[in-house]
C-alpha cells in the first residue's frame, strides 16, 4: 500500500531530526525513533520505516546533502517522498546550519594505533529506480546548497585525510616486510605541488609504484566525491597503478576503500561545472 502524505511527512521529519542531531555531534537512538514514529503510521513495520529512511538517504545524496550513515542509500522510492524531502531541505534552517558547520569544520588526523581494520569493500554501483516526479511539483526555492561540494573544498579536511593515508601506507608496507619502501613513500602534493593527478607516491610489495589520490569525507560511505579532469585523465593513463582511496566517517571512525584504475569503472562520473569564455 502506497504511503500517504501524512505518513511520508512524519517519516521525513523524524529522519531530519536524527540527521541534525548527528551533524551537531549529539547522540540519539534509532530504535527509539522508529518506535515513536510507528503510531503515526498506518500499520507499518519497523522494517518498512528503515527502508523509507534508506530511501531518504538516497534522495539527500542526489541533492548534495549529507545523510545518516547508518541508513545505506536505497533506490526505488516514490515520487511523493522525493518531493517532501526536497521541500524540507529548502525549509529546514536547523539542517542548513548543521550541514554548513559539518562541511566547513577544520579536521585533524585521527589517532589510530592499528590500521588493520580500516579497509573495507567499495560500494557496488547500482541504478536507483524511482517514480517520475509529479507534473505539478515545483521546488519552493530557486537554488540548493551543495554541502558535499563545500566539504570537498575544506582544505583542512583534505590535508588531514592525506596525512592519515601516509600513515596507513607506512603501516601497509611495513606489515608486508617492506620497511625500506615504507621510508620512500612521498607526499607529492606537498613536495612537488598539487596538480600531478595524485597525492601520494607509494609502492606495491614488489617495488612497483602506486599512485594514490585521496578523497576524504566526514560523511557516510556512499557519499559522492568530486574529481578533477586532470585526475580522471591521469587514472586513465595509469590504469594498473592509480588508486583512489576514499576515506569516510573520518571524524568518528575513519575507514577507507580503494578504487583501482579509471574511476568510471566503479561509479558514474558526471561533469558538473563548465567555464564560459569569450575568446
Amino acid at each position: 500500500m502506497e504511503w500517504s502524505r501524512n505518513e511520508v511527512e512524519a517519516t521525513v521529519a523524524d529522519y531530519f531530526h536524527m540527521l541534525v542531531m548527528e551533524l551537531s555531534g549529539q547522540s540519539y537512538n534509532k530504535t527509539t525513533h522508529r518506535r515513536t514514529l510507528l503510531p503515526k503510521l498506518d500499520g507499518r513495520s519497523e522494517g518498512a520505516i528503515e527502508r523509507k529512511h534508506q530511501n531518504i538517504s538516497a534522495i539527500l545524496i542526489g541533492n548534495g546533502c549529507p545523510y545518516i550513515s547508518g541508513y545505506k542509500p536505497l533506490g526505488n522510492y516514490q515520487a511523493l517522498l522525493r518531493e517532501v524531502v526536497e521541500d524540507q531541505i529548502q525549509r529546514d534552517q536547523k539542517l542548513d546550519n548543521a550541514a554548513l558547520m559539518a562541511s566547513a569544520t577544520p579536521a585533524v588526523v585521527p589517532l589510530v594505533e592499528d590500521f588493520s581494520g580500516i579497509v573495507v569493500d567499495a560500494p557496488i554501483l547500482s541504478l536507483a529506480v524511482r517514480e517520475p516526479r509529479s507534473a505539478d511539483y515545483v521546488s519552493r526555492a530557486p537554488y540548493k546548497r551543495d554541502y558535499l561540494e563545500r566539504e570537498a573544498r575544506n582544505a583542512s579536511l583534505g590535508a588531514a585525510g592525506e596525512e592519515f593515508v601516509l600513515k596507513y601506507e607506512h603501516f601497509r608496507l611495513r606489515n608486508c616486510g617492506q620497511k625500506a619502501l615504507a621510508e620512500k613513500v612521498d607526499h607529492v602534493s606537498k613536495t612537488q605541488g598539487d596538480g600531478l593527478g595524485f597525492d601520494i607516491l607509494s609502492f606495491e610489495a614488489n617495488g612497483c609504484e602506486r599512485f594514490i589520490e585521496v578523497k576524504t569525507t566526514a560523511f557516510g560511505k556512499e557519499t559522492p566525491f568530486y574529481i578533477s579532469r586532470g585526475e580522471v585523465a591521469f587514472a586513465q593513463r595509469n590504469t594498473d597503478q592509480f588508486y583512489l582511496y576514499r576515506l569516510f566517517d573520518f571524524r568518528r571512525e575513519p575507514r577507507l576503500f580503494e578504487l583501482l584504475g579509471p574511476v568510471d569503472r566503479h561509479c558514474n562520473v558526471s561533469p558538473v561545472t563548465y567555464i564560459c569564455q569569450f575568446s
